[in-house]
């Protein structure tokens, strides 16, 4: 049975989104997944800085996972992230 969220635990998971580069950013990993920030730099074109505080922003609302590898951070979707990008691509038609 799933566990139901508290508004403040909502609160965190909207936060996350609540920006143009988060959204662009989700939207990026859920077609790469394992994407790193240098890449989502790239796409983006955007500051490294920008992106990282971003990424760090979505990491800490619960929405993205990062993993280590040598010197690179590999980004992957969260349950939730995944649950927000299909939220999101709804959005986006209406």
């Amino acid at each position: 049975m799933a566990k139901i969220k508290t508004a403040k635990q909502m609160e965190r998971h909207l936060k996350g989104v609540s920006n143009h580069y988060r959204i662009q950013i989700l939207l990026l990993i859920a077609e790469r997944e394992k994407i790193t920030l240098e890449d989502i730099v790239k796409t983006l074109k955007a500051n490294e800085k920008t992106i990282g505080e971003h990424t760090r922003r979505l990491f800490q609302a619960g929405l993205i996972n990062k993993k280590y590898r040598d010197k690179f951070v590999e980004h992957t979707l969260s349950p939730y992230g995944k649950e927000f990008v299909r939220f999101l691509k709804f959005l986006r038609t209406l």
